[in-house]
């Protein structure tokens, strides 16, 4: 405006100010409706915000906090992945991005992050100990899986134990390692057992179709053709 008072770029300039002026506006509000914990409301105005300061790093780490706290982790997933991108050695992103999709159920792609993050900083202590944690429980399925592919099915229960005792706290991981146990009993033809452990992953996820495929199996064994 000083420079170069010229009507045009004068009345260019006064926009651009104006709308830096309600985005800074809107920033505070976002700021304190997260404070608040109104996560909604400050979702809401970073959608705003973002529209125009598409590179802010910063402010998409606050609406994946955001997303985590509403439950939306997909959500929070890709917000982190280009706020990792957009700021230089940002192991923090990665390690969020690890310990979502660890909590929902893939390790591998939790492992993968993980190791991004080491290999911005291998002395990080957090992306440390989740990588050891993710490590051992995605070896641990690797070989229960291979087990099933050489029809080795009390070795492969066995190591599904191992699964469950290693995340007790995750309940995705128990329910898949149930799975897997209900189908090799059913293989195994371990009628009785397979019914029972196949009806407790059915409690837990009633729409399970390889649980579902493993129990009438199972029931066809024992002659239970109506079930």
């Amino acid at each position: 405006l000083k420079s170069n008072p010229s009507n045009n770029e004068e009345k260019e300039a006064q926009t651009q100010l104006t709308k830096s002026d309600e985005l800074q506006r809107l920033h505070s509000q976002a700021l304190s409706a997260y404070e608040q914990e109104d996560y909604e409301a400050a979702i809401s105005l970073l959608d705003e915000i973002l529209a125009v300061c598409v590179w802010d790093a910063e402010l998409r780490e606050l609406r994946a906090e955001c997303y985590i706290k509403e439950g939306e982790p997909s959500k929070a997933i890709s917000d982190l992945k280009a706020a990792a991108k957009l700021k230089n050695d940002n192991t923090e992103a990665f390690y969020k991005i690890s310990r979502i999709y660890y909590q929902l159920g893939d390790h591998e792609l939790s492992l993968s992050e993980v190791r991004e993050c080491l290999k911005l900083d291998q002395d990080h202590k957090q992306c440390f100990s989740l990588y050891k944690q993710v490590k051992k429980l995605n070896k641990q399925i690797e070989s229960a899986e291979e087990f099933i592919r050489e029809g080795r099915y009390e070795d492969a229960i066995n190591k599904y134990d191992s699964v469950m005792k290693t995340e007790p706290d995750v309940p995705v991981y128990t329910t898949r390692a149930k799975e897997r146990i209900c189908h090799c009993l059913s293989k195994n033809q371990q009628a009785t057992e397979a019914i029972k452990v196949c009806t407790e992953v059915l409690q837990l996820e009633p729409a399970n179709v390889n649980a579902l495929k493993d129990r009438a199996e199972a029931y066809l064994l024992e002659d239970l053709y109506e079930e």
